[in-house]
Order: C-alpha cells, then sequence, then structure tokens
C-alpha cells in the first residue's frame, strides 16, 4: 500500500454559541478547519482534521496547516501509510516543527491503519476500557452571572465536568470560580482554566482567594517556570495544558511535580502516534489526562474518542466531544454525546465517513 495522491480541504465550522472567548480577550467565532483525504494505489482513504483555535492560542494557525501540507507532501508520496513510525520519521526529517501540521496525517494514516486491519484505532490502541468516556464542557468567557447559567444550562445535558474560561481581571474571576462553585452537585467536577492569562502575581492572588474552594486551576500563565512558581505556593490540584507540548516537557513538569493532571492535545503533540506515547507514560506514572484536542470537528471528535476510550478509566480526567459546538457536521459516524458521554466507533479505522456535501472541492491536491 502507497499513498498516491492528497486531497486537501478547507471546511469553515460556525460556533453554536456564536462566540468562543477565553483569557486576554481572544475569541474565535468560526474555526478554520483543514481535513486530509490520503488516497492509497489499492484504492483506499483516509481522512484527518487539524483545527487550530485561531492563531493565538498555540503556534498554529488554519492556513498553516494547508501550507505545511504541501511542503510534506512530496515525502509523503509513495509511502505505506500503514508504517505510521516511518511516516512521522520521514515528516520529522522533512519539516522542523509544526506539529499540527504532521497530526491531520498522522490522524489519517491510523485511519488507513485500522482500515487495512479491518479493526477500530481504538482497538489498534489496545482496546476499549468501560462503556463510554466521560466529556467536559467548556464554559466561554463572560460576566460571573452568565457562565453559572450555562453550567446549570450543560448539566441538563449530562455533563458533569465544567471548565471555566477565567484568566482576565483576578477580581472578577475569583467571582467566576466562587458563584460556579456553590452551583456543583456531589460527583461535579470545576477546572479554572486561565489559558495562560494571568501574570504571576494575580495567579497568587486568585488562588489565595479560592483555596477553600473544590476547583482545579488550570495553566495559570504563560510560561513553565510561571506556572511552577504558581503551583510551589497553592495545594489547590493543578494541570498544564499549553506548556506540555511533548514528551521532554512532559518528563520536565513530572520531574518538577508541577502538575497533578496534564491536558494532552493531539494536535499540540503532533498526532495520535506521539499523544499515545505521553498517554501511556501518564498510565505508566498514574497522573490522569484530559485528552482532546485544539478544535475540529466530527473527524476530529472521532480521533479524541478512540485514545481516549482506550485509556484506563481511572486516568481519563475528561475529553471533549467538539462537535457538539459547532453547526457544521463535516462526516458521519462520528461519536454523538449521550448524557455527557460518548463511545469510540467499533467500524474500521476512525469509523467515519467524510460529509463531501460540507468539504467540498480541494482546495489543494497532490500526486504521485
Amino acid at each position: 500500500m502507497k499513498i498516491e495522491a492528497i486531497k486537501v480541504y478547507q471546511v469553515d465550522l460556525p460556533l453554536a454559541e456564536g462566540r468562543y472567548s477565553w483569557s486576554e480577550g481572544k475569541f474565535v467565532e468560526v474555526f478554520d478547519s483543514t481535513i486530509i483525504e490520503l488516497i492509497t494505489d489499492d484504492g483506499q482513504v483516509g481522512y484527518g482534521e487539524v483545527c487550530p483555535l485561531g492563531p493565538f492560542y498555540l503556534p498554529a494557525f488554519g492556513q498553516g496547516a494547508r501550507a505545511g501540507i504541501s511542503e510534506l507532501s512530496a515525502s509523503l508520496l509513495g509511502q505505506d501509510p500503514t508504517a505510521i513510525s516511518v511516516i512521522n520519521e520521514v515528516m520529522d526529517r522533512a519539516l522542523l516543527g509544526h506539529p499540527y501540521v504532521k497530526s491531520v496525517i498522522d490522524m489519517a494514516c491510523w485511519d488507513l491503519a485500522g482500515k487495512a486491519a479491518n479493526a477500530s484505532v481504538c482497538r489498534l490502541m489496545g482496546g476499549k476500557f468501560g462503556d463510554s468516556v466521560a466529556l467536559y464542557r467548556a464554559i466561554s468567557q463572560s460576566s460571573p452571572e452568565e457562565m453559572s447559567e450555562r453550567i446549570s444550562n450543560y448539566r441538563a445535558e449530562g455533563y458533569e465536568k465544567f471548565q471555566l474560561k477565567v484568566g482576565g481581571d483576578p477580581m472578577v474571576d475569583i467571582e467566576r470560580i466562587k458563584q460556579a462553585v456553590t452551583l456543583l452537585d456531589r460527583g461535579e467536577l470545576l477546572v479554572a482554566d486561565a489559558n495562560t492569562g494571568w501574570r504571576v502575581d494575580n495567579a497568587m492572588r486568585v488562588v489565595k482567594a479560592v483555596m477553600d474552594c473544590d476547583v482545579y486551576v488550570e495553566q495559570p500563565c504563560r510560561t513553565y517556570q510561571h506556572c511552577l512558581a504558581v503551583r510551589r505556593n497553592t495545594s489547590l490540584p493543578f494541570v498544564l495544558d499549553e506548556t506540555i507540548n511533548g514528551i521532554e516537557a512532559f518528563l520536565a513538569a513530572h520531574k518538577d511535580g508541577a502538575m497533578d493532571a496534564i491536558n494532552l492535545k493531539i494536535s499540540k503533540v503532533g498526532g495520535l502516534t506521539k499523544a499515545r506515547q505521553i498517554r501511556d507514560l501518564c498510565v505508566s506514572l498514574n497522573i490522569p489526562m484530559t485528552i482532546e484536542d485544539s478544535w475540529g470537528g466530527d473527524i476530529t471528535t472521532a480521533a479524541v474518542a478512540h485514545l481516549a476510550h482506550s485509556t484506563p478509566e481511572k486516568l481519563r480526567f475528561s475529553s471533549t466531544d467538539f462537535n457538539s459546538y459547532v453547526t457544521v457536521k463535516n462526516a458521519h459516524g462520528a461519536p454523538q454525546r449521550a448524557h455527557g458521554r460518548m463511545v469510540a466507533s467499533d467500524a474500521p479505522g476512525l469509523g467515519i465517513q467524510p460529509n463531501m456535501d460540507v468539504l467540498g472541492e480541494a482546495v489543494s491536491e497532490y500526486y504521485r
């Protein structure tokens, strides 16, 4: 099996709520998603998706994904897509960095590998743990009252885990957290995610003010060292996200005792292959994970479900059903939320079929 052609599609994903807002006034209303189609010489087809959270969350943006695929295409054509370790080495030699570009290709290769083996990606990754995957709901940044109301609304849809977008004015953030905590029922979980938005001094003010609240603090500051300084001055449980961008960063943070859990995003670390490596280290080291991606539609949601469902339940902090946040379906067969949970497909590969009416014409094509 060899890669005969690569087709690239661009799809806009409007947000169902109208706007997704987080720290420092950042927001996105329409997400720029890139989907690839890998076509092999024996007629097999694999799909992947990458969708950055705007151009200012991580070093990634929609047009960059498509430009990176163009750069890698010549090195990929003629390769065996089921030789996924080889594919990753080829990509790393051909393009330094840019993990989000490689993620969409790696995802499509896993889809093809599953189809070739007549097995789901979840099964290739070790099999399912449990019947379903618990989801969290991100609460877009707004007034404390509006955010609390959204928690109540999403609880009615079955969610039991909530991620507050904070990282703004520390006094307002303190109120956001305190109001949200009063709504929690037994067994529910709250994360205050600053998305790097606080200075160290403001982060210290917030964690001191909410130290009696049952809340996790996530990625308070921009740099790892600043996050570590906050971590060492609070007893609240701590989650790292943006600064955990690969195995080396993860191992350094573990050595420093810098977190109680991590947020593992597929495209942030370069794809399912490298995400699984970090996942397996977390399992060995007993570190819980939120398993997700930066953003996406049905194809990304399917990939998240396979990685999460093949992870032991006790190490699954949470996951995300991105396809419930947007108004456009870019594929059929993806997991659909039910009572705050989702289930990975048992169909071969990712278990999805692209919605070609939505994908439209390819924006670029590369042939062997």
